[in-house]
């Protein structure tokens, strides 16, 4: 099927941080699909959306009666959020009342205490139950921002959101760190001592972060230390800080590979191994979950 034949009964989105992803969709199928990274759906409206679409789906026959369905923080969104506990999408998905096209915006959850929100996540923590029905314990979405979440019957019951990987961006490009995070690699022998010292001593934290600039002025790091530090500090202390979702619990772990490899070591170092999902698989199975509740 070529480009120019694509014409999408509704289309998929999966917005974020990391980037805008869309999938044209011929009933729960998904026949193409285009990315664009670095985009956030935080700077689009209802109306402003499917525009962007039009430009990152070039090709595809999208008319403006082509439903589409969101996940993500779409500006003014954040009106539907669902408190917890809940099921991940509810019972149904209303159309967009300031959106002059069908948009479906998938409603993000929020917990009152400690205060947070989730937006987008949710829906993958649908798809991953929808492809293991019956399925409890915490599940964990990494990304800029992980979320630990705790599901039971079919429900988030609680969530937990960490700005580690955030945190690992910012210090990389605007810290006195910078200069010794220029290497790319990690090397997880040092990945897993930073984890176990920060796991153990979290309160050491800002120490041990500001110790990686002083092994690279001293020139006693080697190669690949300094970026595996950094991580190994972040994740260990979001796990000493989350230990009540992970120790003794049935974990699953859902985000992008290069990053979920990080939490499989740490976690396993902690004897609590865990089933890895991909992002984006798992996004697209709750989108098509959200789609059947579509009303209209």
């Amino acid at each position: 099927m070529t480009d120019k034949q694509i014409n999408p009964d509704w289309v998929a989105v999966d917005a974020g941080a990391h980037g805008l992803w869309a999938w044209a969709m011929q009933g729960g199928r998904a026949v193409a699909q285009v990315q664009q990274a670095g985009s956030n759906a935080r700077d689009l409206t209802a109306d402003g959306l499917r525009p962007a679409l039009q430009d990152l789906t070039a090709g595809w026959q999208l008319g403006s009666k082509t439903p589409v369905v969101i996940c993500g923080p779409l500006e003014g969104s954040a009106a539907a959020l669902r408190a917890v506990p809940c099921t991940p999408l509810g019972e149904s998905l209303p159309r967009a009342s300031d959106a002059a096209s069908p948009l479906y915006p998938v409603p993000g959850l929020r917990q009152k205490s400690p205060a947070d929100v989730m937006q987008g996540g949710e829906t993958r923590i649908a798809g991953f139950l929808a492809l293991n029905p019956g399925w409890d314990g915490v599940i964990c979405l990494t990304g800029p921002h992980s979320i630990w979440a705790e599901v039971s019957a079919g429900e988030v019951v609680s969530f937990q959101s960490f700005m580690s990987g955030e945190l690992v961006t910012l210090l990389r490009q605007h810290s006195t760190l910078r200069p010794a995070l220029a290497q790319a690699t990690i090397d997880m022998a040092d990945f897993g001592a930073a984890v176990s010292d920060s796991l153990s001593r979290p309160e050491r934290l800002a120490a041990r972060l500001l110790a990686i600039r002083s092994g690279h002025l001293s020139d006693s790091a080697a190669e690949g230390a300094a970026l595996a530090q950094l991580n190994g500090l972040l994740i260990g202390a979001e796990l000493a800080a989350a230990r009540p979702y992970w120790l003794g619990q049935n974990l699953a772990l859902i985000g992008a590979p290069e990053q979920t490899r990080l939490y499989v070591a740490a976690l396993e170092a902690q004897g609590a191994p865990a089933t890895v999902a991909e992002a984006a698989r798992m996004a697209l199975a709750g989108l098509t979950a959200a789609y059947r509740l579509t009303e209209g």
